[in-house]
């Protein structure tokens, strides 16, 4: 089977998924109208959709069919929030604080973001969890990749769900820097000492199009929670 037949299909549903003809949760066509709609065999159809599903972009449902994957909240946490509590069980925490802004992207953000955009969206939250301050998240998008988002505040806890239903913009993959730190000037709204030590996230979230559509900075207390990553 040549590679290029079967990537041109893969390209090909993947342009129909950002350009909202397939939208989360669609039901693809059958692997054969999918073989006549590119003009391949269905061997080649089947392998495009092998590798969509191998990289979760879609899912098959014995005796169903095949969807474009749908990002709930739930699986979205699941996903990309790898906090877990001291008995291992994961973490889901609380929206305490929202500040979202519109500003001037600096050189580093435009050479890290997908478009090289000039202005960007600053999204600052506060994560609580059992009644005491978890984490703050620091999310950095493009305003031309997401037009409107301001006027969407206050926005919903899992940007990821968003991002995807409101701008065929699914995430699905990100790369997650780790080092240990200090709180400094996040203290105070950790509720902690500026000395007390705290687990230091950089992000860059890559769409389907395996381009960089968000950078995050994320500041985590560790007296309540670890990160959990599970390799395979």
């Amino acid at each position: 089977m040549h590679k290029k037949l079967y990537q041109a299909v893969f390209d090909g549903i993947i342009e129909r998924i950002v350009g909202g003809e397939y939208g989360p949760g669609t039901m693809l066509p059958n692997e054969f109208d999918i073989a006549a709609n590119f003009g391949v065999s269905q061997g080649t159809a089947r392998k495009a959709l092998i590798e969509l599903e191998k990289k979760r972009i879609v899912e098959r449902r014995q005796g169903k069919g095949t969807f474009v994957t749908l990002r709930t909240p739930e699986n979205s946490l699941f996903h990309f929030f790898r906090l877990r509590d001291k008995s291992g069980a994961q973490v889901v925490p609380d929206l305490s604080f929202e500040d979202v802004k519109r500003r001037a992207a600096s050189t580093k953000e435009r050479e890290l973001l997908s478009g090289a955009p000039d202005q960007v969206f600053e999204v600052r939250r506060l994560r609580s969890f059992d009644g005491t301050p978890l984490g703050l998240e620091t999310s950095i998008v493009s305003c031309a990749l997401f037009p409107g988002l301001l006027e969407r505040a206050p926005l919903p806890n899992t940007l990821y769900v968003l991002f995807q239903q409101a701008y065929a913009c699914a995430i699905i993959s990100a790369q997650d820097s780790l080092s240990a730190g200090l709180a400094r000037e996040e203290a105070g709204i950790l509720g902690v000492t500026p000395t007390t030590p705290v687990l230091v996230a950089h992000r860059q979230a890559y769409d389907l199009l395996e381009r960089v559509v968000e950078i995050r900075h994320s500041v985590f207390r560790t007296d309540k929670v670890n990160y959990s990553v599970a390799l395979n």
